[in-house]
Parts: C-alpha cells; structure tokens; sequence
C-alpha cells in the first residue's frame, strides 16, 4: 500500500487513512481490527458462565459504547466518501474510491496478499451500497423492512431520493445502508478470533496464512467465523446506549436500533446460503472482491476481467443468485474499476495506428459491459496526466484476442521501440509481453497530478 504523503490527493490520502483505520494494525490499538481481536482475546480468558461484578459489567458496556462508536463513525466515514446527492454522482464517487484501492494494491512482487486482505472489507461495502440501489431501482427488492423505509417514494424517483426527500432518504441511509456497510465490514471478522488465526497460522503459527487450507481445515475456519462474528456482532458491539432526553425519543431509538442489529444479522446470516435472499447483497460483492483482490499465490492481475467466469459458476452451482450476478455485472462491467487497458487507438481519418495506448477503467455502468470507459492515460506514446475520456471498444482493446492479432503483423523492432517508451526502465521492459494485453498502472497513479482520473475531462 502506498505510503500516505504529500505526493497524493486529498481524496487518495483518505481513501488510504480510512483503510489503515479498518483492517490495520495501529500501536494504539484503535483500528476497527484492534477492538475486535482486543474483545476476542480477552473473551477467550473468561468462562461463559463467569459472572461479571458491577464495576466490571460497567467496563464493559462502555467497551461496546467504544466499539460501537467507532464502527458507526467508520461507516458513516464510507457512506460520505461514495454516496452523492444523485444516483449519477454516488456511481461517480463509488467508481473513484474502487479505483484508488485498486491502483494503491500491488499487483506484482510479494506484498500483493497482505495488502488485498486489508482492502477487502472497504471494497466489498462500496459494491453492496452499489448492488442495493440498482436492485431497488429494477424492482427486486421485496422484503418489507427495507421498502418500508423508501415509502411512497416512485422507482423512477429514487435515483434522486435526497432530493425528493431528504428526511425519508437520512432515515433510509441510517437504518438500511448503514447496517449493510456495517455487515459488508464485519462479514469476516470472526476469522481473527484466536481459534481461528490457529488454523490460519497453524499451531506452531508459522504457517502461510494465505495458502490454500485442507478441506477440513476450511470447514471449521468457516464454522468458526460465522459464529463468532455473529456473537461479536451480537455481544461485542450490540445496541448502543441511548444519550437523549424523552422516553418517546428513548422508545423509538431502542426500536431502530434493534431493527438494525436485526437486519444486520439477517444480512449475514442468509449470505452463508443465499439463494434468492437478501444475502446476495453480501456474497455477490463477497465472491467478486475475492477475485479482484484475490489473496492467493495464483493471484494474476491479466486474469481480473474474467471474474463473472467464477461469479457465473457460483451462481450455477447455487451459491448465489444468478439475478444479482447480473445486476453486478451492469454495474461494474467486465473490467474492474482502476484496470489498466491497453487499446489501439484510431487516426483523424478513422484508421488504426502502428502502436497502442494505455487507458485506466474509470467509471461504472458501461453502456456495453464488455467496453469499459476509460480515462486515457498516454497520447502518441507518451504519459499524460490530464487525458480525456474514452470508450475503449472491443475492437481497440487488446485484452481480446481478436484485436491483439491485428497488431501481431507489427515488427518486433516496432514492439520494443513502444515498449521503450511506454515503460520506465530496462528491467520492467524485460518483465513485459512485447504485445501486452493490460498494463499495471500503479507506479502512474503514484504521480500526485495523475490521480484525478475521475474529474471532468472537459
């Protein structure tokens, strides 16, 4: 993960902080990891029949108030970064913030793993928020504890729900998509409890916690995880302690907050065996980000756009809802927020050149999912920061093999005369295909003036 520095964006740099505060490790043990493997570990040292004296059940509940707090303020904190005052504007800023965790991930060397891991949860909440207004706008929501929250409020209308009302659309956001944010962060949190970091580690705790586990280790990693990220949901976090001043006030906090904690445990509670459910909210988003931020020793970055392979298989074999599969597949298109394209770009007179250009994956809903727009990142074979906009289409993207065939007649001098231009050093030239069919754009987005991707280009 890039360091946070003067050489990043204001909105690179809080992307980066707000990840650190989430699946991080801090020496002041403050992040939203640091509370939960705090809460695990001292739970491990106390019987469950051990009863609690009053000082002790007092620290206690201020723990939870802690815990509480903090994870409010962090999903509060993600709802701000990607949510707009129109269905156009939150797609925008949800596309920025999928991009910048996926240009500030490595995508080559040793670090890959360790840095997806820590990403996961932001990337998987930002789909989730994403998958929820594309099914409620297509009709395919039915449970009536969140369509009671949107009310009389018109399909057509909810893309501008802030607008056309604004209270209805607050009490919305802190009753449905604050508890989705909350389940999308806290979905795996009970892999870090001690019995499970055992079979992670191993018992000596020396083992790769990224290898590929024995299917009996799975299971019980599986078992494990549900239950006690259930019980840290439940016990550890629980319902906060209401501050105001009236009982009607008191009365109706208890009742939305139970509703939340409810639905949160609803959320993930059905994501294990979704079928037509609600959890596809979270296992649709879950598989995706598996594949896009994958943790395992195979991890291929050329092989990211063949993700809805896996999400398609999944859904065939029962494991989620074709349907939201779908869904998700209009709204990300074939290619990854922040994948770097590599295409052949077409002359003032309408013909293909001798050479190809890179372009990075900036924006969701593509009108075809298989052309993704795109912010062009070089011209004429050299980097520029402040590109336009393009729609890469099948038959410019060198992703696919037709069109890379077509620049297979070009001779090897000409390849390497592109590749010297187009790449930094002798070494990385060495490592590249001399017909590349994506780009790694990290070491671009690492230029401060090159993270604008997602502002206007006119």
């Amino acid at each position: 993960m890039a360091s946070d520095s003067p050489h990043q964006t204001y909105h690179t740099r809080q992307v980066q902080r707000l990840l650190s505060r989430l699946y991080a490790r801090s020496p002041q043990k403050d992040t939203l990891l640091d509370r939960a493997i705090d809460y695990f570990e001292h739970k491990e040292f106390k019987s469950s029949d051990e009863k609690l004296t009053p000082n002790e059940e007092e620290l206690a509940q201020l723990e939870r108030t802690d815990r509480y707090s903090n994870l409010l303020g962090l999903c509060l904190e993600v709802i701000e970064l990607v949510e707009g005052d129109s269905f156009a504007e939150s797609n925008r800023k949800s596309a920025q913030v999928l991009g910048t965790i996926q240009l500030l991930c490595p995508t080559e060397g040793k670090r890959i793993a360790a840095s997806n891991e820590m990403c996961k949860p932001l990337y998987k909440a930002v789909l989730a928020l994403r998958l929820l207004d594309h099914l409620i706008i297509d009709g395919q929501i039915v449970e009536t504890n969140i369509l009671k929250y949107i009310g009389d409020v018109p399909a057509g209308n909810y893309k501008e729900f802030t607008a056309y009302d604004k209270e209805k659309a607050q009490h919305f956001l802190h009753q449905i998509k604050v508890p989705i944010v909350m389940a999308a962060l806290l979905q795996d949190i009970g892999n870090f409890h001690p019995k499970a970091q055992e079979i992670i580690y191993g018992p000596e705790g020396n083992e790769n916690p990224f290898r590929t586990l024995e299917p009996e280790q799975r299971k019980a990693l599986l078992q494990i995880n549900y239950r006690e990220t259930i019980h840290y949901i439940s016990e550890g976090i629980g319902i906060p302690v209401f501050a105001g001043n009236t009982k009607a006030e008191r009365e109706q906090f208890k009742k939305d907050e139970k509703e939340k904690l409810n639905f949160i445990q609803q959320l993930i509670k059905s994501s294990v065996k979704p079928r037509s459910s609600i959890g596809n909210i979270l296992k649709v988003p879950q598989i995706y980000t598996s594949i896009v931020l994958s943790t395992k020793s195979t991890y291929n970055y050329k092989l990211l756009p063949q993700v809805y392979q896996v999400l398609n298989k999944n859904a065939e074999l029962g494991a989620c809802s074709q349907n939201v599969v779908d869904a998700l597949y209009q709204i990300t298109g074939m290619f990854p927020q922040g994948f770097g394209i590599v295409y052949m770009p077409f002359s003032e007179f309408g013909d293909k050149g001798d050479c190809y250009e890179y372009g990075i994956v900036n924006s969701l809903y593509p009108k075809n999912p298989d052309e993704p727009h795109c912010r062009m990142t070089t011209r004429k074979l050299a980097f520029i920061g402040f590109g336009h906009d393009i729609i890469i289409t099948k038959t410019m993207n060198l992703y696919f093999t037709q069109t890379a065939k077509k620049l297979a007649s070009l001779s090897k001098e000409r390849l390497n005369e592109i590749l010297e231009l187009l790449s930094s050093n002798a070494n990385e030239r060495k490592k590249l295909d001399l017909l590349p069919r994506c780009w790694h754009a990290k070491e671009y987005f690492s230029i401060k003036s090159h993270q604008k991707i997602w502002n206007k280009s006119d």
